[in-house]
């Protein structure tokens, strides 16, 4: 069974998945990330592949691939990092990287390469919808790779049912219009669109990403959700921190306040 399923299924909130950039703040940090995340209790990772021009990201994570790149990483060696760590490290892995570079590599060669490396699942969020549909669902679901889309305040509720009903894992919320980063709290309106979305009982669980950095956030978040997404809190821990496992400490002290 694939491993993100195999999660939804046994833990039905309270999910904690974090993000890192492949290659940052050191090129050959990923197993050493990974195995601090495992061992401290985080849920599931999203491994950034680094992007010269990450659209949706914020100035944190906008730097970790500009640096990520500097010290040379990429899908080749992003690829042979997973496949010798993947026999220590159990929990899922997703990889979050734009279409430019998947294309650039082959879509379908990637898919394999993510089997042979034990990935579970992607997130391409400028991948449109009808193009997923047309030309890349068949071949993910071939190699029972699940396709992460996302979903905004803006998302009509035709479009969020559509995605629910032709994707698997989970669907990712955005908490909103806006590229990712910190924020202190979620306003009333941001939790209204939390709650709108868990009316709809969609088939597919949710997680919230985008601006969790703190207690209130994450409890906002995971409150109409099965949890949530952390990334630029943990990216900027990464850079200030001694060794990634205090990295991960830090962050779920700062969940707690």
């Amino acid at each position: 069974m694939n491993r993100i399923t195999n999660l939804f299924q046994t833990q039905k909130d309270g999910i904690l998945s974090v993000y890192f950039t492949a290659g940052y703040p050191n090129l050959n940090d990923t197993a050493s990330i990974l195995k601090a995340l495992q061992a401290k209790g985080i849920h599931m990772v999203e491994v950034g592949i680094p992007f010269s021009d990450p659209m949706a990201d914020g100035p944190v994570i906008q730097e970790a691939a500009t640096q990520a790149l500097r010290n040379g990483m990429s899908l080749h060696l992003l690829f042979e990092q997973l496949k010798e760590i993947r026999s220590e490290v159990q929990i899922p892995i997703i990889l979050m990287g734009y279409l430019n570079p998947i294309m650039q590599y082959g879509f379908e060669k990637f898919c394999a390469s993510c089997v042979e490396a034990g990935v579970d699942g992607m997130i391409i969020p400028d991948l449109p919808y009808a193009d997923y549909i047309a030309d890349y669902k068949e071949i993910a679901d071939r190699h029972d790779l699940k396709m992460i889309m996302l979903i905004t305040p803006e998302t009509s509720e035709e479009r969020i049912r559509l995605i629910d009903a032709h994707t698997s894992g989970f669907i990712y919320m955005v908490s909103s219009a806006a590229t990712t980063g910190t924020q202190q709290d979620f306003n009333e309106q941001k939790q209204a669109y939390f709650r709108r979305i868990n009316a709809m009982n969609l088939q597919n669980p949710r997680l919230v990403g985008f601006g969790i950095s703190n207690k209130a956030t994450f409890e906002a978040a995971t409150a109409h959700s099965s949890g949530a997404i952390i990334g630029s809190k943990f990216v900027q821990l990464l850079k200030s921190e001694a060794t990634p496992a205090e990295a991960v400490d830090k962050l779920l002290e700062a969940l707690k306040q």
